[in-house]
This record gives structure tokens, C-alpha cells and sequence, in this order.
């Protein structure tokens, strides 16, 4: 079946404004609801595949993802050089955001975060800037993550919180000289006691390198609990005066199967709303660590899981137009860091001089044509894939994927959006509008590298690579 997006309302981008997230066009307030998605596990990813770029394995999905009333996803890893267009598009029908990690497992593709100054190469920020330059180009591209879980000991809490804060003025620094419309850039991080606080305050603040939200990975709230019980009383204690947006970058623990889901009614409540912005669930498929919703089989059959039908009955209870709680607040972003043995910063080096960049002629001139960027297709020839799905023990006759939004077809501008988010320039020590020094300076180091990823065992193997 051939055909262009027919819903009728326009699928808007998703904007910041203080600490929440909302539509461009409509203002409405956004929560994230969505899943993890890298089918086949992140440590497994390899360069020439994605779960963006099979149009057959991606409509499965989507229609799996509309049956589930989800409105992201998260992906950790992609290939550039790989074509986007036709899963991004029938995503972005589907009314289906993204947020997307730039990092792989792959050499080159990732920093170490024991010793990032190995890592932190020309060739690493191309990778970054070519991830940003394709998925730039559609409107569902929610936003991007600098790294996951890149800080999760005391070594690494040494020897990367300045090389992260880099990568993001770096990503900044070419979003805003050749993308013409500001993307957030974020950071997720493991819910860890020692840097909950400490890392989230670090990468807030200053002029340069700071972050636009704040991601959560957090298994906590296991089987039968409450608000209190599982101690999100005190996650939203914790962020009350960030002044970022915050919200679940993973959560759901598995160690009382089967998944109840009873924080989604916490999670999306007046109790959380004015401080956390929704979640996404770890994971969609079934790997090995026995997280998944959806059992994927060699064949391509989709198959869902009792965890997939819990959580699309939470999800519906749940409700999709979250309000903003009555006396919400937006605390001010602090645009001057305290000193670097300030308490505020425990457990790790809070070092506020940022290598020099190396990406100074990419993020002036752009990538000259190395990868291109992505576009909505206007004849999308599939919404129904040839696999098989079972939902609830059924197989699904009618696969095909609802279409729900108009897409706007007309190319982003060329050229940057031109506002100093934090990125300065990206070379040296960049200046601020006002033309003052950042906080966070930029001195001659080392060359540096990090990679990030999910859940400490694999995270291990991988130098941190989920």
C-alpha cells in the first residue's frame, strides 16, 4: 500500500520551556509514555543495522507501539550511514517521538569512561555530528542523549564529568551553527545515591556544556508498592528545585515477575507531574536479562508478552492528556557554577576547564555531504509488515499502521538556528551572547572518549558503553 500521511492534525515538534516539555504549535504540556527499543540488545549492535532502517521490522514494532498508547521511543544505538526515512516517517504518522542516544559499542563511536582522553577524537565527533545532521531532519526527533550511564564509580566519577559536559557543548555548539532548530540535548544517568545529585547539579549549570534535561534510570518501585514505599517520594525530593526537565530514561524492575506497573499511576499524578516528565520503559524486546514485553523470534514473529498487556492497561488507566499540576513550578537554571569543592558537588571531580574541541571545521562548516540528511517520505510504500504478530495469543490480521498525524513535508532550513544554547562556538573557551568567558573553560588536554549504556553488567563490558 502506497500512500503519504493522512491524519488530521500536523505532527508539531516538542519544545522546552522551564522544567517541561511541550508542543510547538499547540502549547499543550508533553509526558513522555514509551519504551526502550533496541531489539537484539545494545551490546550486540553492529555498523550496516539498526532498529530504525528495516521498514518491515520497524512497522511490526509500530504497530505494536500504538497498540501499546505509547507516544516515544528511546533507541541507543544507530548507524548514519544507514537510510532513516521510511521508519521515521511512518513513526512520525503514527504520532511517535524519539529520543536517541548518539553513542555505539563500536570502535571510535563511544568515549571510555575510565579514560576518556583516549576516546574524545575528531573521528568520535564526527560520529556524533553525522547521528545529529541525519536525524535533525525529522520532526519526531525529540531529542538527543550525550551519554548513559557514562558516570557510575569513583574512577569514572573522576575522569569524566568534564569530557561529558564537552561532548555536550560540542553537540550544542553544531546543533546551533548547522541545524535550524534547536534539539535538546540531555544526559541519562544510573540512579545512583552517590552522584544523583552531584552529577545532575554539574551538568545544570555554568554557560557553556550544560544540558536541556535530565534522564533517570531507575528500578526502584518493584512489584506491589506505593509513592513513598519505593522511595520516588524522595527521587521527586531530590529534583524539586532542578530547573531542567526530568524524566525516566529507563525504569521497570524485574524482580517480582510479573510487572504490575502501579508507579505509571504515580508517575503521571499531580505527585510527580510538577517535577518528572513521564518515563521510558526498560525494554520493548526480550533479551537475554529478561526485561522485554515482546518476545521477537529468528523468523521476525512479534509475539507479546503478559508484561505488554499489564502495561498498555496502565498506560490507558494512565490517561494521555496529563495536565501540568495547579502551582507548578520552574526554578532558575543557575548560569553561574558554584566552585568546583563545593559541597553540592560529593563524589565526583566537578572540573569546570572542558578540553578544547575537535571539531572546531565540523561545527563551523558542517560534514560536507559525509551523511545525509533525513527526510519524511511523502509515498510511503509500507504501513503493514510481513511478519507475524500475536497480541494476547492472537495472530493479528489487519497489521497495517494507523495513521494518526499529518506530516509537514518541507525540508528543515539550511544553515543554524544560530542561538548560543550553550554551546558557544564550540572551540576554545567559548563566549556567551554577551561575549563573557564561560565558567566552564576550555584549556588544551589530553584526546578523550566515552561510551554509555544500561545496566552495570553489560555496562562493565563495554567500559561503559550502554
Amino acid at each position: 500500500m502506497s500512500s503519504a500521511a493522512t491524519g488530521s492534525t500536523t505532527l508539531e515538534p516538542i519544545v522546552m520551556k522551564d522544567r517541561h516539555f511541550f508542543g510547538a504549535n499547540s502549547g499543550n504540556p508533553f509526558f513522555i509514555r514509551g519504551v526502550d527499543y533496541q531489539p537484539g540488545g545494545s551490546a550486540d549492535f553492529k555498523k550496516g543495522q539498526d532498529p530504525l532502517s528495516d521498514i518491515d521490522s520497524c512497522s511490526r514494532d509500530i504497530y505494536l507501539f500504538q497498540q501499546l498508547g505509547i507516544n516515544t521511543i528511546r533507541v541507543y544505538s544507530v548507524d548514519p550511514a544507514l537510510d532513516h526515512d521510511a521508519c521515521m516517517t511512518l513513526m512520525a504518522s503514527a504520532g511517535i517521538y524519539l529520543v536517541l542516544d548518539v553513542n555505539t559499542p563500536l570502535l571510535e563511536q563511544h568515549l571510555n569512561n575510565k579514560e576518556p582522553w583516549t576516546t574524545y577524537t575528531e573521528n568520535y565527533l564526527q560520529h556524533v555530528f553525522s547521528v545529529i545532521e541525519v536525524f535533525s531532519g525529522y520532526t519526531n526527533t525529540l531529542a538527543f542523549l550525550a551519554g548513559n550511564e557514562v558516570v557510575f564509580d569513583k574512577v569514572s566519577a573522576k575522569t569524566s564529568p568534564n569530557y561529558l559536559k564537552a561532548v555536550v557543548r560540542d553537540m550544542k555548539a553544531y546543533i546551533t551553527e548547522q541545524v535550524s532548530r534547536i534539539i535538546p540535548v540531555g544526559y541519562s544517568n544510573a540512579d545512583d545515591l552517590k552522584f544523583r545529585i552531584s552529577l545532575a547539579k554539574y551538568l545544570e549549570c555554568g554557560e557553556i556544556g550544560y544540558i536541556d534535561f535530565f534522564g533517570v534510570n531507575s528500578y526502584q518501585w518493584c512489584g506491589h508498592n506505593t509513592f513513598v514505599g519505593s522511595g520516588y517520594d524522595k527521587l521527586v525530593e531530590d529534583y524539586t528545585d532542578y530547573s531542567l526537565p526530568v524524566f525516566f530514561t529507563e525504569f521497570g524492575c524485574n524482580e517480582s515477575p510479573p510487572r504490575l506497573w502501579e508507579e505509571i499511576g504515580s508517575l503521571y499524578n499531580a505527585n510527580m507531574t510538577n517535577v518528572f516528565s513521564g518515563g521510558l520503559v526498560y525494554e520493548y524486546s526480550q533479551e537475554t536479562n529478561n526485561y522485554g514485553l515482546v518476545d521477537i523470534s529468528k523468523t521476525g514473529q512479534a509475539k507479546t508478552m503478559k508484561d505488554y498487556t499489564s502495561l498498555a492497561q496502565a498506560y490507558k488507566k494512565a490517561g494521555t492528556d496529563i495536565p501540568l499540576p495547579s502551582g507548578h513550578t520552574a526554578p532558575t537554571r543557575p548560569s553561574t557554577c558554584p566552585a568546583e569543592d563545593d559541597k553540592i558537588f560529593d563524589n565526583i571531580t566537578a572540573n569546570l576547564t572542558l578540553p578544547f574541541t575537535f571539531g572546531t571545521d565540523m561545527i563551523k562548516n558542517g560534514l560536507g555531504g559525509k551523511v545525509t540528511r533525513g527526510k519524511f517520505l511523502s509515498d510511503l510504500s509500507t504501513r503493514a509488515t510481513k511478519y507475524a504478530i500475536v497480541m494476547d495469543g492472537q495472530t493479528v490480521s489487519n497489521k497495517e499502521v494507523k495513521d494518526t498525524y499529518k506530516l509537514d513535508y518541507t525540508p528543515l532550513k539550511a544553515g543554524g538556528h544560530g542561538q548560543n544554547t550553550g554551546g558557544g562556538v564550540g572551540a576554545g573557551a567559548p563566549t556567551t551572547g554577551s561575549g563573557k568567558k564561560s565558567t566552564a573553560s576550555a584549556v588544551a588536554g589530553p584526546r578523550a572518549v566515552m561510551y554509555l549504556g544500561s545496566l552495570g553488567a553489560v555496562a562493565l563490558a563495554f567500559g561503559l558503553f550502554l
